[in-house]
């Protein structure tokens, strides 16, 4: 069941996005060579425990760690380890808090020293799509909207969408409904009305759209990198608001 968002409970969103933005903006800065993500999982948890928050991920489930560390092929739910980043890799850092009750959910794909112009395009893409979805994400309009536009702008650029992992619905709990595919047809699926918060988080792969579980962790089949680009988006009477951004 679909629950809308009074402006008040907006409000309140507003603040948890706001902490989770300035979060991820924190990490990034020291996501280097020769650092572990089990280290700036530890950063992200002393981060969101100062602002009187608790951390999303931890515990959902069983998972163990504050982010999703996923390193090149690991599209989603990599765990934060000891292992240390190397020069030429792509970092995607998924990250979630409760601030009072109300859940934000992010995501950045960090590039990690000096990458190759083939990765740079690819998280450059991933990022431009999100915004072509939010241009969608209008009163009248239809989920699929936004879904085709996601898909429209990665595939005819020769990228992969992720099939086995969607966007959400968010609020008091971190996955509610509406599931947003980053696939689509456009004008089909359910009408966006004001009051509808989702993170719309695009997957997106340099080669096939195929996927393999391998525990919690999903990866690329054909082993090519992939980026992830999310933020929380609120359908507001003035139009889309990106909360986390």
């Amino acid at each position: 069941m679909i629950t809308l968002k009074s402006p008040a409970e907006i409000e309140c969103m507003r603040k948890s996005g706001a902490i989770l933005r300035d979060c991820l903006l924190f990490l990034e800065e020291r996501v280097k060579p020769g650092v572990s993500t089990k280290r700036l999982d530890e950063f992200a948890h002393d981060y969101i425990i100062r602002h009187d928050c608790k951390p999303s991920f931890l515990g959902y489930g069983g998972f163990p760690g504050t982010i999703c560390a996923s390193v090149d092929d690991v599209v989603v739910h990599g765990f934060p380890s000891d292992k240390r980043l190397q020069e030429g890799q792509i970092l995607s850092i998924d990250c979630g808090l409760i601030y009072k009750g109300w859940q934000a959910d992010a995501a950045r794909t960090v590039l990690v020293g000096e990458v190759s112009e083939e990765k740079k395009l690819l998280v450059e893409t991933t990022r431009e799509s999100f915004f072509k979805g939010v241009e969608q994400f209008k009163v009248g309009n239809r989920l699929g909207d936004i879904s085709h536009a996601v898909q429209e702008h990665c595939e005819a650029r020769g990228y992969g969408i992720v099939r086995s992992m969607v966007g959400h619905g968010i609020g008091r709990e971190m996955h509610e409904d509406p599931p947003v595919p980053n696939y689509g047809k456009a004008g089909h699926g359910v009408k966006l009305e004001v009051g509808l918060v989702l993170a719309i988080e695009p997957m997106v792969n340099l080669g096939t759209w195929q996927t393999v579980e391998q525990g919690w962790s999903c990866k690329t089949k054909d082993g090519k990198p992939s980026a992830h680009y999310e933020n929380t988006v609120a359908l507001t009477e003035h139009g889309a608001e990106i909360l986390t951004l």
